[in-house]
C-alpha cells in the first residue's frame, strides 16, 4: 500500500503482524504496576474496543504482556510500517488543506529526530504523549483525511471521539488532554488514568501538536541565560552557567548558552539521549571524568570560549565537585523533568541509570525516597554556591517545589505571597517582568512545503518586520525587539531546525500579527507554501501556572486558571485552525492548565482575517489579566493595546497607597 492508502485506511481490516521491540529506540521508562485485577481486566477492555471483537482472542494475551511488561497498553503491533516524519503538506490525502496541515504537525511531533520516545508516542518529558496508543493515531490520521471545512475533530485525551458537522470558520481540530475532575489529579491519579486508556498526560506542545523540537525553547532559554548575565552584571563571554538534562526540552539548554556566549556544563544521564544532542550538534563535547570536566572547564573559562559540555553522569556530582573544586559558577539552574519525579523525570545520584529504570518500576517507594534523599543533598551542593555570589533560579521544573517536598533547604525565611522560595523562578525575576508582562512570548511558525528556502524567507520577512517595528516602538521594549533581531539574523547558522522547517521567536501582539500578514501576502503571492503559525503554552495567556508561567502574579490570583480557558474559548471563534487544552505540563500534573493553538495561513482573504482577530486576542487576554494584578509591564502594554485598538476596553487597577495599609 502507498503512504496515501495505509492513512486513508485507519485500523487495517487485517491484523498486521507483531513488531520486534527496537532496542536502538529510546524508549519510555516501564511504568509502575498500579491497577487491580479488576481495573487490568477493564484496560483490555478499554483497549479492544477499537477492534473487531474476531481479533479479540488474538490481541488479549498480546495486550496483556505489553501491560504487565512497560505498564501501558501501546499496541506495538500497529505501529505503521512507514517511516514517521514530516512530508510536505501535499502528500497527504484529505479534502481539507487545514486537515493536512495538523497530519503534517503530528508526523513532525512523532518524528524519530524529533520524539522522546517515539514508540510510545511520547514526544518530550517523559510523559508527553501525543497519542496513548498506535490505534488512536490511526483512527485520528484516517479521520483527518476525510475531514471537510464544514467538520470538527474531538480529541478527547488521545482519542478520536469523532467528526462532527461545524461551519469553515469553526476550529477543524479541538484537542484537550487529562482534563480530569480536580480532587483527581495527583500523581498516581495520572498513572492509574492512563493504565485504564482514558486520559492522557499531553505535556504542553505534544498532545497539541505544536512541538518543533529543542529549538521550541531554545530562543526563551537564550534569552534567559542572557538576561541572567545581565542581572548579575557580568559579560557571558568566560561565564559559567551549570544545569542539567538533554532530553527534550532541556536539550535546549548547550544551544542556548553557545548562543548567549558562555561555557555551559550539562549533566545528562541517559547515554542515548546525549549521543543523540552531540550528533545533532547541540553539544560539542562528551565529558565522563569529573577531573578532566573541571580542568577543561577551567581553561575555557580562562580563555572566554563559548562552549558546551555535556556531562554523562548525575548533576549532583557536578555541583558538589565544582564546591569541592572552587570552581566559580555564574548561573545555575536544572530542566530535569521534575514534574514527573518519580517516572523517569529525575533520576537520583549514587545508582546508574540501569539500576533507577528497575527502581522506579518494582521498587516504587524506595525510587521515591532515593530522589527526594537526591533532591535534599542537590541543593545543600547549591547552597555551597549561591554563598558565594551564585545566581541560582528555577526554571519552571518544578524543582523548588518538589525540592521543598523533600524536606530541602529551599524555602525564604521570610516568605510572602508568592515568594515561598529562597531561589526566584525564572519567570519571576526575567521573562514575567521583562517579557510576558509586555506581550512578549514564544511564536512560532512551521513551513509545511518542508522546503528550507521557504524557512530562509520567512526568517527574511520577520527580521524586516521587527527592524520596522524597532524604528517606531517606545523605549520600554526596545531590547526585547533588539534581542529577537540577534536571534532570528543567526537562526540559520545555528543549525536549529530538527524535523519540520520551523523557526519560533519572541514577539508581541504587533509583531505577531505583521509577521503572519507578511506571510500570508508572500503565500498569496506564490513565494512560499501554506504555513501553520502556532506557539508554545509557555506564553502570555495560554497558561495559568502558579511555579511558572504565572508566579510573577502577586495578587492571591496565581492559582486560578480562568486565564487560560478564556483564551482557548476566544482563540476558538475567532479563527485558530485547531485549539488545545491540558491539565499537566512542564511543572506537574495537577499543577498547571494550559492551553495552545494551530493557525494555517493558505494566502486568502479568509487567513487575513482571522489571522488579526485570533493573534491580537491570544496575546491582550493575557496582559489584562496581568495589568488587573497590578504588574507596572502589563498595565503600560494594556495601555498602549487600548490607543492602537479602540473597540478595547479593559479594566485598570487603582493603586492603594502602602502607608495606608
Amino acid at each position: 500500500m502507498t503512504f496515501q492508502e495505509q492513512i486513508k485506511q485507519g485500523i487495517p481490516n487485517e491484523l498486521p503482524q507483531p513488531k520486534e521491540y527496537d532496542y536502538y529506540i529510546n524508549h519510555a521508562p516501564k511504568r509502575k504496576d498500579i491497577l487491580s485485577d479488576e481495573e487490568k481486566k477493564l484496560a483490555l477492555k478499554n483497549a479492544l474496543r477499537y477492534f473487531d471483537p474476531k481479533f479479540h482472542t488474538e490481541l488479549i494475551p498480546e495486550f496483556k504482556q505489553e501491560l504487565e511488561q512497560y505498564g501501558r497498553i501501546y499496541m506495538y503491533r500497529f505501529r505503521p510500517d512507514y517511516e514517521m516524519y514530516a512530508r510536505p503538506i501535499d502528500e497527504y490525502p484529505g479534502n481539507s488543506l487545514q486537515a493536512k496541515a495538523i497530519m503534517v504537525m503530528i508526523q513532525n511531533n512523532l518524528s524519530y529526530a524529533v520524539a522522546q520516545h517515539p514508540h510510545e508516542l511520547i514526544t518530550y518529558g517523559g510523559n508527553g504523549a501525543v497519542f496513548q496508543n498506535w490505534a488512536q493515531y490511526l483512527l485520528t490520521m484516517k479521520y483527518l483525511s476525510e475531514m471537510t471545512d464544514e467538520q470538527t475533530l474531538v480529541m478527547y485525551s488521545g482519542h478520536p471521539l469523532g467528526l462532527f458537522p461545524s461551519h469553515k470558520d469553526a476550529p477543524r481540530v479541538v484537542v484537550t488532554n487529562g482534563m480530569v475532575i480536580p480532587n483527581y489529579s495527583k500523581p498516581d491519579d495520572w498513572e492509574k488514568f492512563n493504565a485504564l486508556g482514558v486520559s492522557q498526560y499531553g505535556q504542553m506542545t505534544a498532545g497539541s501538536y505544536m512541538y518543533i523540537g529543542p529549538q521550541g525553547i531554545v530562543h526563551g532559554t537564550t534569552i534567559t541565560v542572557l538576561n541572567a548575565f545581565r542581572k548579575i552584571k557580568k559579560d557571558p563571554k568566560g561565564g559559567l552557567f551549570v544545569t542539567s538534562g538533554l532530553g527534550g526540552m532541556s536539550g535546549a539548554q548547550p544551544k542556548a548558552g553557545n548562543i548567549a556566549g558562555c561555557v555551559t556544563v550539562c549533566a545528562e544521564v541517559n547515554p542515548k539521549i546525549a549521543k543523540i544532542r552531540y550528533e545533532q550538534k547541540w553539544v560539542d563535547e562528551i565529558h565522563t571524568n569529573l577531573d578532566k570536566l573541571v580542568e577543561r572547564v577551567r581553561e575555557a573559562q580562562s580563555a572566554k570560549e563559548t562552549v558546551s559540555l555535556a556531562y554523562l553522569g548525575n548533576v549532583v556530582e557536578v555541583w558538589e565537585k565544582f564546591a569541592d573544586e572552587n570552581l566559580k559558577i555564574d548561573i545555575g539552574s536544572d530542566q530535569t523533568s521534575l514534574h514527573n519525579p518519580w517516572a523517569g523525570g529525575y533520576y537520583p545520584v549514587g545508582q546508574s541509570f540501569e539500576e533507577s529504570n528497575k527502581m522506579m518500576a518494582h521498587q516504587p517507594q524506595l525510587f521515591k525516597e532515593k530522589v527526594q534523599e537526591s533532591l535534599r543533598r542537590q541543593v545543600k551542593a547549591i547552597g555551597r554556591h549561591t554563598e558565594k555570589g551564585t545566581y541560582f533560579f528555577d526554571y519552571g521544573n518544578a524543582f523548588l517545589l518538589e525540592a521543598s517536598r523533600a524536606g530541602a533547604d529551599v524555602l525564604a525565611a521570610h516568605p510572602t505571597i508568592g515568594k515561598e522560595f529562597k531561589y526566584p523562578s525564572y519567570v519571576q525575576d526575567i521573562m514575567g517582568p521583562m517579557c510576558f508582562d509586555y506581550g512578549f512570548g514564544p511564536f512560532r511558525w512551521v513551513c509545511t512545503s518542508d522546503k528550507s528556502e521557504d524557512l530562509a524567507k520567512t526568517d527574511e520577512l520577520a527580521t524586516k518586520v521587527l527592524h520596522e517595528i524597532m524604528d517606531n516602538s517606545p523605549e520600554e521594549i526596545h531590547q526585547q525587539v533588539a534581542d529577537n533581531i540577534q536571534w532570528i539574523k543567526g537562526a540559520q547558522e545555528n543549525n536549529l531546525v530538527v524535523g519540520s522547517q520551523a523557526r519560533i521567536l519572541y514577539a508581541d501582539a504587533e509583531g505577531r500579527i505583521k509577521i503572519a500578514k507578511a506571510f500570508n501576502e508572500a503565500i498569496r503571492n506564490g513565494e512560499i507554501g501554506p504555513v501553520v503559525l502556532g506557539r508554545d503554552h509557555h506564553d502570555v495567556s495560554g497558561t495559568d501556572s502558579p511555579y511558572r508561567e504565572t508566579s510573577n502574579i502577586y495578587d492571591g490570583s496565581r492559582f486560578t486558571a480562568d486565564m487560560a480557558i478564556h483564551n482557548v474559548i476566544g482563540d476558538s471563534f475567532r479563527g485558530a485552525t485547531w485549539v488545545s487544552i491540558h491539565n499537566g505540563g512542564g511543572v506537574g500534573w495537577g499543577e498547571v492548565i494550559n492551553g495552545g493553538f494551530g493557525m494555517l495561513l493558505d494566502g486568502t482573504d479568509d487567513a487575513d482575517r482571522r489571522l488579526k482577530s485570533m493573534l491580537f486576542w491570544d496575546v491582550n487576554n493575557g496582559i489584562a489579566r496581568r495589568n488587573w494584578a497590578r504588574n507596572e509591564g502589563a498595565i503600560f502594554a494594556i495601555k498602549r493595546a487600548m490607543e492602537t485598538e479602540p473597540k478595547l476596553k479593559v479594566t485598570l487597577p487603582n493603586m492603594v497607597d502602602e502607608n495606608l495599609l
